[in-house]
């Protein structure tokens, strides 16, 4: 089985591997890649979720690509307005020829002889085929696209109408004039609930607990002055570092003034909703930002619930019935059609078993450098975004700082490197720190992260920028290793 050759393979054509690509197509020109694409389409997340309403969570500012202006005038954008910006962005710069779909990676296995990657793809037909590459890039995020997390619902098998996850939408579902209830209270709850009473008899919210919700505008008044005044990219620009600000801001003021963000996000809750509206349902037990804030765009949420189309309920599940949920306060929720928004499954670097020299890799037993690569990993790094931010803004710094270590090696003629601490007192802290269920369910699976730089993960588009962009990358603990002049080269070949 003939190998193919890539000076470097990008594992996922979403939001995060197209943006990495372009990257590699404007800085690196001459190195040769492709993106490796499990499903048969590119834009990831936004082609695989088609439930209604399915939007953005963060404005299009900072989660648009920083070589890329977003032009349109909404600040929080449909998912397919998303998926039609990342293809934009592959065709703009010619990536799309770059893309082998229907290639999931399985395995990845490192040689310490030859700097190599060699990489296990089974294709649609079953087949199985062999990748090789210098420099390997994880772009999967951080969840099951097979599957998502459900709960074990008692007399799941009673219930007489249709269960629906979220990541399994059906097309043309018809839900017109039936009472639905969606299990959660996450960003896609929040976004369900208002999207469907459009046609839905009623629907309700149903959940264990509340989540902290905000209201965000649509459309922002000073976007509009500014691209009157100015050219496209400068307007972007001055708009994304804007609004940059405001979230670090928003999420600093809540980490460091728990008590104060509290009431001040109830009360931006509370004059929108009727009067007399029982509060408990807004009311979370943990201080804003323990878990990530859910965005509403102008209110749609609590403008459904005052037309009295949707309703939310506080309680636990203690059966499904023919007819809905039996709650554990003996209230039944009546049904036809049950949404269970329970989560995502997390997964890391996309399932796939990885080895170097025959050797495991265990992720919760490796501290991330950086945020990009991993400790004792070599020629690896993955992208991962901001959990308090726009994913993208962590995503853009990473396949700069990747590219630029490409170069770093190139310049130093040497084939290898990987990040090694050498600091036996470092403390070792979760890679995510967030309390958010679906983190909590894998918090043994996860990397860690350590309590110094280069090992410590900042939530701060500003402080990575400044690391990543400007930092040396002759950083002690960076090893270099594997001269080109003492191994063959594996030659390139053009895609």
């Amino acid at each position: 089985m003939a190998t193919e050759y890539f000076d470097v393979l990008i594992i996922g054509a979403g939001l995060s591997g197209i943006g990495a690509a372009c990257h590699l197509k404007k800085e690196l020109p001459h190195k040769t890649f492709a993106i490796l694409e499990g499903r048969n389409a590119s834009g990831g997340t936004w082609d695989l979720f088609r439930y209604p309403g399915i939007r953005s969570d963060s404005d299009m500012f900072t989660l648009g690509y920083e070589f890329k202006p977003w032009n349109n005038k909404k600040g929080i954008a449909d998912g397919a307005d998303i998926r039609n910006y990342i293809r934009e962005a592959a065709a703009e710069n010619n990536v799309e020829p770059h893309i082998r779909y229907q290639q999931k990676v399985t395995a990845a296995r490192f040689n310490s002889s030859t700097s190599l990657w060699t990489v296990d793809v089974q294709q649609a037909d079953g087949s199985t085929k062999e990748y090789s590459c210098h420099f390997l890039l994880s772009c999967t995020g951080y969840y099951s696209y097979e599957e998502g997390f459900t709960p074990e619902f008692a007399g799941r098998d009673d219930f007489n109408g249709q269960v629906i996850h979220p990541q399994f939408w059906p097309e043309n579902l018809d839900y017109q004039n039936k009472k639905v209830v969606v299990i959660g209270s996450g960003a896609t709850a929040v976004t369900l609930v208002p999207a469907m009473t459009d046609k839905a008899a009623h629907i309700t919210m149903l959940q264990r607990s509340p989540s902290y919700v905000l209201t965000v505008p649509q459309q922002d008044a000073m976007v509009k002055v500014l691209r009157a005044l100015l050219p496209q990219k400068w307007a972007y620009r001055i708009i994304r570092g804007r609004n940059v600000s405001i979230t670090l801001g928003l999420f600093r003021f809540c980490k460091g003034f728990p008590n104060a963000a509290r009431k001040l996000l109830q009360w931006t809750v509370k004059k929108q909703l009727p009067a007399g509206f029982d509060m408990q349902h807004f009311t979370p037990k943990y201080n804003p930002w323990d878990e990530r804030l859910c965005a509403v765009p102008e209110g749609d949420m609590f403008k459904a619930i005052s037309t009295g189309k949707a309703s939310v309920v506080t309680d636990h599940i203690d059966r499904f019935v023919e007819n809905g949920i039996l709650l554990k306060s003996g209230k039944t929720l009546e049904a036809d059609i049950i949404i269970t928004a329970t989560g995502l499954k997390v997964q890391m670097l996309g399932k796939m078993q990885v080895s170097v020299d025959g050797q495991p890799f265990v992720p919760n037993q490796s501290m991330s450098y950086r945020g990009v690569m991993f400790e004792n990993l070599p020629n690896m790094g993955m992208v991962f975004g901001y959990t308090n931010a726009s994913w993208t803004l962590k995503a853009d710094l990473i396949s700069s700082y990747v590219c630029r270590l490409l170069q770093h090696m190139d310049e130093k003629g040497v084939r290898q490197v990987t990040p090694r601490n050498h600091n036996a007192g470092i403390k070792r802290l979760p890679f995510i720190n967030m309390q958010s269920g679906y983190i909590a369910r894998v918090k043994d699976q996860i990397p860690q992260q350590g309590d110094e730089r280069p090992w410590k993960l900042y939530q701060n588009y500003f402080l990575d920028m400044t690391l990543l962009k400007l930092a040396s990358l002759d950083d002690p603990s960076l090893e270099y290793s594997n001269p080109v002049s003492q191994g063959r080269n594996q030659p390139s070949e053009a895609v």
